[in-house]
This record gives C-alpha cells, sequence and structure tokens, in this order.
C-alpha cells in the first residue's frame, strides 16, 4: 500500500506553523457493495475529515465520499487483522490495509486528527487550557441556573440568611472576644498593683486596726473591673443576641435540610424516569437487532461469505438460490430476444483468439467441414511445451479411471437421472471444504464427439452457450491445441465472486482396437501464470474437468448416406472442483446438484442447433 505521509501518532506528525497534522493517504481496500465487493480506493485524511476517490490521479475531480471524523467511532475487525470500520450515525465504511501494521499506522493517524481537533482525547485539554474549560462549565451553569432552580427559590432564600447569620455571628464573636480580652488585662493590672501596694503598706505604713487600707482597695478594684467601663460593651445584651443568632442558624439549617429532602425526592423521582426510559430504548434496540437478524437480506461485509460469517446456513442458501433463480430469469429472457452481451474481454492484437476476425481458421475460406477438419489435424498431432507433461498426465488419467463405469462403485451416489443423462457423486470434504468429484454421463443425438469438443473447447463460441462467466481473456497460446485461460465467474450473492486459470487441451485419441470408436477429449486443469496472479477481489477456485465424447454410428438402410439420424455422441463429464473459501458445505452440493444438470443440457442443445442442417464432422 503505497502512502504519502506516515502517521504514528507522535508530535513529529503535526505541522510546527498551524500545529495540524499533516495530510495522510493512501491505498485502502473499501466494500463498495454486494455485487463489486472490496475495491481499492484512494483514501486521504486531512483536517478532520477522511476521504475517498477511485484512484490518486482522480483527486482533481474531487472525492466520491467523506466523513467527519469528530463524532466517528473506529473499530477494529475481532478476526480480520487487516480491517477496520468507522462508522459515523448510520454511515459506516468498511476499510481493508494491506497489512496489520499498515491497519495500526491508519487508525493511530485518525485518533490523532481527531484528538488535535478537539475531539477523542485528553488533548483537548491541553491546548485549550483548563482556565477556558473551567470558564466555560461557570458560564454554561451560570446561564442554566435561573431555569435549573427556579423551584429552589426558597433553598436560596434560606442560603442568603445563612450568609447573614454568618456575618453577625461573626461581628459578635469578635466583640466577645475584645470583651474578654479587657477582662483579662484589666484583671492582670489590678492584681499586679494591689501585690505592690500591699509590700509598701507592709514596710512603710503601719496597718489601721479599722481596715481602711483594704477597703478603699477593693472599692478601687471593682471600679477598674467595671464593664460599663470598658469600652461601653454590653455583656448581658451581647449574650442574648449571640444565643438568639445560634437558634436563627439552627433553625434556617434544619429549613435547608427539609428543602434538601424534597429536591432529593423529585431528582430521584427524575432519575427513576429516565432509566425507565433507556431501559425501553435498550429493549427497543435489543429487539430491531433481533429483528435484523431474521431478515434474509444483510448489508456489508460481515453478511457475506468468510470465515466469521453472520449470516447462518440456511439464510446462505436461501440468498443463493434467490440469486440463481434471479440470474435464470435474466438468461431466458435474453434467450427469448435473442439478446447475447458482447464478449468484451481484452485481447492481445494478433492473438489467435481475438474474436475480430483473426482466428486461425477466420482467413480461409473454406466450407465448415473442410475448416473443423483442420481442427482435427491439428489436434491429432502432439506439439511440445512446457505444459506438455502435464497434459499427456492428464489425458492418460482421463481415459483410463473416467471412462469406467460407476454402477457397481458403493463410493458414487446417483443424485439426477433425466432420460439419457445421470449425474454422479462422490463425497469428499478436506479441511472443511468441499471436494466432491461429480461424473456426469449422456447420450446426444445427431452430433459428434469432435463437434462436441470442439465447440467445448473453442474460446470463440464460449459465451454463446456459458452463462456463469462474467469475462474471460486467453492468457497464453501454447500451441494449436493448448491455451491458458482466465475467466471470472458472475457473483451469486452472499457466496463472494470466484475467478479460474486454467490451461485447456482439445486431444484426439486413437482406439486402440479397430471396432471401438475414436476418443476426442477436452481437459482443463488448474496452473498458475505471471499475468493473472490472485487478487484479493475474487477467490481462486481450482479445477480439474474433461469432456470426453465417443461417436457411435447406426449403419443405415441400403445405400443411403450417414445422416444425423444414424449418430450418436456418448458423453462423460468429469469435474473435480477445489471451490475455496468458506461456503458451508450443504450450500455447495445443492448448487452443484442444481447447476450442472442445467449446464450440460444447455450446452447439449446448443451444439445441437449449431450443427442442424451442417456437414457432419467425425
Amino acid at each position: 500500500m503505497s502512502e504519502k505521509s506516515s502517521s504514528s501518532g507522535s508530535d513529529e506528525d503535526i505541522d510546527p506553523e498551524s500545529g495540524q497534522p499533516l495530510e495522510f493517504g493512501g491505498v485502502l481496500s473499501k466494500w463498495t457493495n454486494y455485487i463489486h465487493g472490496w475495491q481499492d480506493r484512494w483514501v486521504v485524511l486531512k483536517n478532520n475529515t477522511l476521504s475517498y476517490y477511485k484512484s490518486e490521479d482522480e483527486r482533481e475531480y474531487g472525492c466520491r465520499g467523506s466523513l467527519c471524523l469528530s463524532k466517528a467511532v473506529i473499530t477494529p475487525h475481532e478476526f480480520d487483522e487487516c480491517r477496520f470500520d468507522i462508522s459515523v450515525n448510520d454511515s459506516v465504511w468498511y476499510l481493508r490495509a494491506e497489512d496489520p501494521e499498515h491497519r495500526q499506522r491508519w487508525i493511530e493517524s485518525i485518533e490523532l486528527h481527531r484528538a488535535e481537533s478537539g475531539y477523542g482525547s485528553e488533548s483537548s485539554l491541553r491546548r485549550h487550557g483548563s482556565m477556558l474549560s473551567l470558564t466555560s462549565a461557570a458560564s454554561a451553569l451560570s446561564s442554566t441556573s435561573t431555569s435549573s432552580f427556579k423551584k429552589g427559590y426558597r433553598l436560596r432564600e434560606k442560603l442568603a440568611e445563612m450568609e447573614t447569620f454568618r456575618d453577625i455571628l461573626c461581628r459578635q464573636v469578635d466583640t466577645l472576644q475584645k470583651y474578654f480580652d479587657s477582662c483579662a488585662d484589666v484583671v492582670s493590672k489590678d492584681e499586679f498593683q494591689r501585690d505592690g501596694e500591699e509590700d509598701e503598706d507592709e514596710f512603710l505604713t503601719p496597718t489601721r486596726p479599722d481596715g481602711e487600707n483594704n477597703n478603699g482597695s477593693k472599692e478601687k478594684l471593682f471600679s477598674s473591673a467595671n464593664p460599663k467601663g470598658i469600652n461601653g460593651i454590653d455583656f448581658k445584651g451581647e449574650a442574648i443576641t449571640f444565643k438568639a443568632t445560634t437558634a436563627g442558624i439552627l433553625s434556617t439549617l434544619s429549613h435547608c435540610i427539609e428543602l434538601m429532602v424534597k429536591r432529593e425526592d423529585s431528582w430521584q423521582k427524575r432519575l427513576d424516569r429516565e432509566l425507565e426510559k433507556r431501559r425501553r430504548v435498550e429493549d427497543a434496540y435489543k429487539s430491531a437487532m433481533n429483528e435484523l437478524k431474521k431478515k434474509s437480506h444483510y448489508g456489508g461485509p460481515d453478511y457475506e461469505e468468510g470465515p466469521n460469517s453472520l449470516i447462518n446456513e440456511d439464510e446462505f442458501y436461501d440468498a443463493v438460490e434467490a440469486e440463481l433463480d434471479r440470474q435464470d430469469k435474466i438468461e431466458e429472457q435474453c434467450h427469448s430476444e435473442k439478446v447475447r452481451k458482447p464478449y468484451l474481454s481484452p485481447v492481445p492484437p494478433g492473438d489467435a483468439f481475438s474474436v475480430i476476425g483473426t482466428h486461425r481458421f477466420a482467413n480461409k475460406p473454406h466450407s465448415y467441414c473442410s475448416s473443423l477438419s483442420s481442427v482435427e489435424l491439428v489436434s491429432a498431432s502432439d506439439e511440445i511445451h512446457r505444459f506438455s507433461v502435464q497434459v499427456e498426465e492428464m489425458v492418460q488419467n482421463h481415459m483410463t479411471y473416467s471412462l469406467q463405469d460407476v454402477g457397481g462403485d458403493a463410493n458414487w451416489q446417483l443424485v439426477i437421472e433425466e432420460g439419457d443423462m445421470k449425474v454422479y457423486r462422490r463425497e469428499v470434504e478436506e479441511n472443511g471444504i468441499v471436494l466432491d468429484p461429480l461424473k456426469a454421463t449422456h447420450a446426444v443425438k445427431g452430433v459428434t464427439g469432435h463437434e462436441v469438443c470442439h465447440y467445448f473447447w473453442d474460446t470463440d463460441f464460449r459465451m454463446d452457450w456459458e452463462s456463469t462467466i462474467e469475462n474471460f481473456n486467453v492468457v497464453e497460446t501454447l500451441s494449436d491445441n493448448a491455451i491458458i485461460v482466465y475467466q471470472t465467474h458472475k457473483r451469486v450473492w452472499p457466496a463472494s465472486q470466484r475467478d479460474v486459470l486454467y490451461l485447456s487441451a482439445i486431444r484426439k485419441v486413437h482406439a486402440t482396437n479397430e471396432n471401438d470408436p475414436d476418443t476426442w477429449l477436452v481437459c482443463n486443469f488448474s496452473v498458475e501464470h505471471d499475468k493473472a496472479l490472485p487478487t484479493n477481489r475474487c477467490v481462486r477456485a481450482k479445477i480439474n474437468v474433461a469432456m470426453i465424447c465417443q461417436t457411435l454410428v447406426s449403419p443405415p438402410e441400403g445405400d443411403r448416406e450417414i445422416s444425423r439420424d444414424n449418430i450418436l455422441c456418448k458423453i462423460t463429464y468429469v469435474a473435480n472442483v477445489n471451490p475455496g473459501g468458506w461456503a458451508p458445505a450443504s450450500v455447495l452440493r445443492a448448487v452443484a446438484k442444481r447447476e450442472y444438470p442445467k449446464f450440460l443440457k444447455r450446452f447439449t442443445t446448443y451444439v445441437q442447433e449449431k450443427t442442424a442442417g451442417k456437414p457432419i464432422l467425425f
């Protein structure tokens, strides 16, 4: 995955001038819809917005979609290490990175953009400052206080009274403290003075018997200690006032407690209503999710074929069957209107299998019979190429095992019998993947084995009878009777789209016994090629298929020439397919049982229509 800049969530990824994170872009796979699946898109992260383009070159034409990350929820997938989902309300983007490391870099970059724009992390507090947050909170509180506390005006009045009582009490305490300090100073001075006078009278003045000195001292002491003489403070009045103030405080506190209890009851009731409302919403959400799981149609990559698909086996089968029925209706309409989609697959210039008239027989103005005779001559020859040994092994194996009678083999099960056509299957699974070999026998009147194999092998006629292919092209021409073909099949939702790369060879095998008919054979088996590597868009299937045909001739009466009424083609079709992926085994078996007989009847009917009225080619 190519990327414009690297972002790991550090301060190095922030523009020093603007303080904003740098632009981050690269290629991610985005799930589009159930028809096209995952598609590579150029994704750009800038200014707290995630945008995507079809490619990097198309950025100048504008983005195809964007998400504001302010309220986005980023969810790494539980099982897929390369995937992460971004959801904003009802909009969900399913994205896949090249590997887990790239996914982590994208997630960190998105979180960094959200954090630096003031969302998603505590860094917004560091940028804007705590004082701003506190001021905002205070202003919000003040703006809502009028409406929030209309019903609590009595509580505010009581609190104001508490403030008044507090001020009065503080002043009274100060007054009383001054009074006590003054009393203490007077008593201390008087005691000191009295002690001095007693000493002086004892040594200098004789004591009078009537005690005049003592009485005079007591009068002086009480005169100096009189409260009225200390700043004019009325101790009794202050004590009464102090007592009244404390009583008022206690009364006001009692009223406050009573009001707060009432408010608590009111808030508790409101809280209970909110909890009940939330419970109903949660129940409705669970009910909606359960209903959604019951539906047969799902959106998003979690509801299609995959190792952790949320769609169960029965729903998978129903969806596949519905999609196959839809494709059958489209095919019937095209057939009834005699409309065929043009073959638009890219073909290299000068390729021997081009549909633009450069086929190797197109420049020969011979009859149909002579042109196909050249196929016989070429096909009978052995041209050497790098896959020649594999082709020879495949031909020998099919001639040895595919033509064996399966009637007495208990491993083969007869699954379909319609007239001369019989379809057998042997159930085989490996690591949970269905690998059932399939064998079909059929007898078709009026055509030869050469003609059947010719139309089955020649790519010029492929799209005329094959309805499951979306497109194909010839990757390489190995020889006149061997080619390598890459083809993609139409997607049947919710199954993933399949593609296959195979070598197709046509051969004529001469009979060793002169009483036995010659055999025409087309074998298709998977190979690898540098020009058609596997991609994430499709699941690569592996095949080993053979179409084996023998022509039986019943002698005409008298001297009549052999006509198509006298010939019968005995067909043996063998298919070993590894579909790959994670489709349920029961679904694969049901689809094979349905589609293989349809294919064989459709193809043989096409050959009969194509050869009707034309010279016979043996």
